[in-house]
C-alpha cells in the first residue's frame, strides 16, 4: 500500500492525533496508530466500516480485530466464504480474506467511538485512492450510514441520490453495487436493531452478487 491509501504516521486530524499521543502512553504495547485496510486488493466484496474500536483494532492493528463488532463480522463472513476462519483474535493469527477486503471510514480510532464530520471529510482520501484501484465491478458493503456517506464521497457520487437503509442496494454505475447494513458494534446486536439473521442476509446477498462478477483472467469463487 502507498502512502496515498495508508500513512502510517498521519496526523492530519489534530484531535484525532492528540488521542492516540495519549492512548500511546497508556497502553504501549497497542498498535495506536492509523489502521491499514486488511485483505484482498482486488477483492470484488468491500466493506466499509466506520472507524477502529479502541480496544479492538486500535489495539491489533487489524479492522475488527480484537473487538466485539469483530465477533459477528467475521463469523458472517467465514459462514459465506470470505474468510479462512470465523474468529479474528490478533494480527498474527493466520486468519485470510478471500475475494474479500476490510477498511474504515476514519483511520485513526476518535474519542468515544465518534468521529467528526470534518475527520470523515479528512481521511477520505484515503478511501478515494483506496477505491479508485479497484475493478469497476465490484460490490461495496457499508457498515453504517457514516461509512456509507463516506464510500459515495469517495467514489465521487452525489450522496443525495442514494439514501442508506439497512439492506437497501444500490447501482452506481459501471457494474458498482453499495449494500447497506447497520453496523455490527455492541450497541446495535444488544439492542437487537441488528440481529445476526438481519446481518447474515445483506452478507449473503453480498455473496449472491459477488458469484455474478466475471472478471477476466480470474477465477469465480466456489
Amino acid at each position: 500500500m502507498g502512502p496515498e491509501i495508508y500513512d502510517p504516521d498521519c496526523t492530519l486530524c489534530p484531535r484525532l492525533a492528540g488521542f492516540l499521543a495519549g492512548i500511546r502512553q497508556r497502553y504501549p504495547d497497542y498498535h495506536a496508530r492509523p489502521v491499514p485496510p486488511f485483505g484482498d486488493p482486488a477483492a470484488r466484496l468491500v466493506i466499509v466500516g466506520l472507524a477502529p474500536g479502541l480496544h479492538g483494532a486500535n489495539a491489533t492493528g487489524r479492522p475488527f480485530t480484537g473487538d466485539f463488532a469483530g465477533l459477528l463480522l467475521y463469523e458472517t463472513l467465514h459462514r459465506h466464504g470470505f474468510a479462512s476462519r470465523p474468529d479474528s483474535r490478533h494480527a498474527g493469527d493466520g486468519l485470510e480474506l478471500l475475494d474479500c477486503r476490510i477498511t474504515n471510514s476514519v483511520k485513526c480510532v476518535p474519542p468515544q467511538n465518534k468521529p467528526l464530520g470534518s475527520e470523515v471529510n479528512t481521511c477520505n482520501r484515503y478511501l478515494t485512492a483506496e477505491l479508485a484501484r479497484l475493478p469497476d465491478r465490484v460490490v461495496l458493503l457499508a457498515l453504517g450510514v457514516i461509512a456509507h456517506k463516506a464510500a459515495l464521497r469517495a467514489l465521487g457520487i452525489r450522496q443525495a441520490e442514494f439514501g442508506f437503509a439497512h439492506g437497501a442496494e444500490h447501482a452506481l454505475g459501471r457494474g458498482r453495487i453499495l449494500l447497506d447494513s447497520y453496523h455490527c458494534s455492541r450497541y446495535n446486536t444488544q439492542t437487537k436493531r441488528l440481529t445476526p439473521a438481519m446481518f447474515d442476509r445483506v452478507v449473503a446477498h453480498g455473496r449472491h452478487l459477488v458469484d455474478a462478477i466475471t472478471i477476466p483472467g480470474r477465477m469465480r469463487a466456489t
